[in-house]
């Protein structure tokens, strides 16, 4: 049985985009070191946000910006809005996870090329959803591989290959 104090940040953004690759990722199978999608992903990283604190780990997440200031503000950068689900939950995680260690916070998504954020709140209900979820991802990783489902996306994906060579 895994702890959801030990499920990864990575691990609930998969779980809305692909239960296959959060099994593979979540069996130590990791394919993104060669993925272009990946490598463009970290330089945006390193060249937003310059003057943050930046990929602070804390456990088993890893926050890409944190600011602090009255309250704790941290800060997910993403490319695209296009797995938007999945970017949220992940950030109701981080503020998830640092609640349970007593640590209020707020929350941004930045998509820096848009020039958009997104602010994100922890209420009662996503406390819910989000146990609910890591319920989920615990009986995933502890059952057999999911098979691949193609879907549009999965062209993109590091695990491209892995999955329908």
């Amino acid at each position: 049985m895994i702890s959801e104090m030990y499920i990864k940040g990575t691990q609930v953004n998969y779980y809305f985009i692909c239960k296959t690759k959060l099994w593979l990722f979540s069996h130590n199978i990791t394919m993104e070191h060669e993925s272009d999608a990946v490598k463009l992903g970290k330089l945006i990283h390193r060249e937003v946000f310059k003057r943050d604190e930046k990929e602070v780990q804390i456990g088993p997440i890893a926050i890409d910006v944190v600011r602090v200031g009255n309250i704790l503000e941290i800060r997910e950068i993403k490319k695209s809005r296009k797995m938007e689900d999945s970017y949220i939950y992940q950030t109701l995680y981080y503020l998830y996870f640092l609640k349970k260690f007593g640590i209020d916070a707020r929350a941004v998504i930045s998509f820096p090329k848009r020039r958009e954020n997104i602010e994100i709140e922890l209420s009662r209900e996503d406390e819910t959803k989000i146990k609910e979820i890591l319920m989920d991802i615990e009986k995933i990783i502890n059952s057999p591989m999911p098979k691949p489902e193609y879907r549009k996306i999965c062209r993109k994906c590091a695990y491209f290959e892995f999955c329908f060579a």
